[in-house]
């Protein structure tokens, strides 16, 4: 008799370990999203939400130039030096290499003296405007964190738009205009950022701080990510859960720092002067040696990785979650709507876990094999569309669900499945041990119920 019941005993533990497989990482947060930081108390785990690292995004870039015939030395020609604009002996020909100014040198290592640089055709076609569009693709959702850095060879163009797309280039917005003049070029006032507010971060603007012509020392244009990140975070970020809350609640301000593209638009070459000299049109081009942009794959918070498949970026998803930016619950894992992982509660925020669809787990074990009575559980339909039932034990930690659309939660829990400890909310946290205090909770309310229906428990 023993045996027996010890033989049910363990088929019934099997059983209920093989449904509660599916659900682990419902309950807590992002467990797996775990580093290893020191502090003064030396080596602990901090806890985030789930994305992957910063890094460098040119690594991934693909570039295309419109004209596509705009870069110089096809034919050859002679340009004016850059520190001498009346030295004009200096030569571009694409045919030979020490002499040829490709786009791939906007993006090589620098370091090297001369340095490299990708140079235009000169403005020999005066009046006609010299124009030039640079799109910089990845094939990716990606989010900027730090500046985006331009270095010209050349003088700092007098008129260019940075512009964004978030639909892979099909249309374009603009990011920031630059200008000698914004009002003469663009009929903007011109602005910094140091002129904007947490309240108009979001406002493009139109500067001049970065459209000097011949200068040394004036190479550089930068689009300023981490001054638009202090408004929130502080001058020096120290407080980044305040800008984490922010882009976790406003949607709007997510997507202003979220590309798929960049496009730069060079409307008028550097001329140190309100005239162009008509005579010596080939001191006139743009010249680029570097470009920097910083940034992660956007994974909508369900992926610490990302890595480089077929020349293209994809994250590496996680949740039970797929897509290029985890954007879809797998299939089979469709049992509640997808959505984004959150930022919030600061820090450790919270996964938004795919849970398994109903049909995705066959049918029901037929416990009434075991013991006839198990009816007394009232198992639902596995085809009904619930929020809950008993069956698959959607109400957690002891929760009951109510006509099979809501779980009445236990005092310490919350949540629609009862799958949050409501000490997560007090600024204090919960306790180290609570995740696991919790899980040994579920399981044991679950095989409780069991074997009180099975009739193998008195107490």
């Amino acid at each position: 008799m023993y045996l027996s019941r010890f033989l049910s005993l363990h088929a019934l533990w099997v059983t209920v370990s093989s449904m509660m497989q599916h659900y682990p990482s419902v309950w807590g947060h992002y467990d797996v999203c775990k580093t290893q930081i020191y502090t003064e108390e030396g080596k602990v785990w901090d806890y985030m939400a789930c994305q992957p690292e910063a890094r460098d995004m040119i690594k991934y870039v693909k570039v295309t130039l419109d004209p596509p015939d705009i870069t110089c030395g096809d034919p050859p020609e002679t340009f004016c030096a850059m520190g001498n604009p009346y030295m004009c002996n200096n030569e571009c020909d694409a045919s030979t290499q020490e002499l040829a100014h490709p786009p791939e040198l906007m993006f090589d290592l620098e370091g090297r003296h001369p340095s490299t640089f990708w140079q235009s055709t000169t403005w020999k076609d005066y009046p006609k405007p010299l124009h030039v569009n640079i799109t910089l693709s990845w094939n990716k959702t990606i989010e900027l964190t730090d500046n985006i850095v331009i270095t010209f060879e050349s003088g700092r163009p007098d008129q260019m738009i940075l512009e964004k797309s978030l639909d892979y280039g099909r249309t374009w917005q603009p990011y920031q205009y630059y200008a000698t003049d914004c009002l003469d070029a663009f009929h903007m006032d011109p602005k910094s950022v140091r002129d904007l507010s947490q309240h108009t971060v979001l406002e493009i603007i139109c500067t001049e701080e970065y459209s000097t012509g011949y200068m040394t020392n004036s190479k550089i244009i930068h689009f300023e990510i981490k001054d638009r990140f202090a408004f929130f975070a502080g001058p020096r970020l120290h407080n980044m859960a305040s800008l984490y809350g922010q882009l976790d609640t406003t949607k709007k301000l997510r997507d202003f720092f979220t590309i798929t593209d960049l496009r730069i638009r060079l409307l008028r070459p550097a001329t140190g002067e309100i005239y162009v000299d008509e005579q010596h049109l080939a001191r006139y081009f743009y010249a680029i040696s570097d470009i920097r942009v910083y940034g992660r794959c956007k994974c909508n918070l369900h992926a610490t990785g990302c890595k480089e498949e077929n020349k293209r970026l994809l994250c590496e998803c996680e949740h039970n979650t797929t897509g290029p930016d985890c954007g879809k619950c797998k299939k089979n894992y469709q049992g509640r709507p997808w959505s984004p992982g959150s930022y919030l509660p600061i820090p450790k925020g919270t996964a938004n876990i795919c849970i398994p669809s109903i049909s995705s787990i066959g049918n029901p074990p037929k416990f009434d094999r075991i013991w006839p009575n198990i009816s007394s559980l009232e198992v639902s339909k596995p085809n009904q569309a619930n929020v809950c039932d008993n069956e698959l034990l959607h109400c957690q930690n002891g929760g009951t669900c109510i006509n099979n659309v809501r779980c009445q939660c236990p005092p310490a829990y919350t949540g629609i499945l009862c799958e949050k400890l409501k000490c997560e909310r007090d600024p204090g946290g919960c306790s180290q041990n609570s995740g696991q205090g919790a899980m040994a909770h579920r399981s044991l309310v679950l095989l409780t119920a069991l074997l009180g229906a099975a009739g193998l428990c008195s107490w």
